[in-house]
């Protein structure tokens, strides 16, 4: 799709929400890396996914030294039978390696199902106002354009759920980078 054409689902971001850009397409064999990394137990891989990330927005999304990059928390459930958060583990990635300042500014409400199953309707519902603002977060965020980072953009619900609560605590745009992009189901 041309550069200056948004993607399909674009048009039910919130307007803050103004970029997204994936390192890859979730097919063999990037799909099995972001399994491993969320349920496989290795967390070692999310250096490797994060230069990808890092080269594949280099050009569109300007990461430099004052950059805010933000992880999409998990669920707490899913923090202690993981051990890990991947999202938080690729954001450390980039920040290591591209610079910026890493921010947890976000909290995610406990409970909620896996969106892995969901239809796009029942993902944006599962999400809708799961995310806020950790407290004293907004000195951090207020006024700034973030980089909001997670493994795997499919709808972009998570990520319109997750910036318009950053939106809320005062920042000023965000963009998401995630490790792969999730193309619809054509049939």
């Amino acid at each position: 799709m041309p550069e200056d054409r948004p993607c399909p689902e674009c048009h039910k971001w919130p307007p803050v929400l103004v970029a997204a850009r994936s390192a890859v397409v979730l097919a063999p064999p990037a799909d099995k890396l972001v399994h491993a990394l969320k349920y496989g137990g290795w967390p070692d891989l999310a250096t490797t996914l994060a230069d990808r990330m890092i080269e594949a927005s280099r050009h569109t999304l300007d990461l430099t030294e004052g950059s805010v990059i933000a992880p999409i928390p998990t669920t707490p459930g899913r923090l202690r039978t993981r051990g890990y958060d991947q999202a938080r583990l690729l954001a450390l990635g980039v920040v290591e390696r591209a610079g910026g300042t890493l921010v947890d500014a976000l909290e995610r409400r406990p409970g909620g199902v896996s969106q892995v199953a969901l239809h796009p309707r029942e993902r944006r519902a599962n999400v809708d106002g799961v995310f806020s603002i950790r407290p004293g977060a907004e000195s951090l965020i207020g006024g700034k354009h973030l980089v909001l980072v997670d493994d795997v953009l499919t709808t972009g619900a998570t990520a319109s759920a997750a910036a318009t609560a950053l939106e809320k605590g005062g920042a000023a745009s965000v963009r998401l980078l995630t490790f792969a992009r999730s193309l619809p189901e054509i049939g």
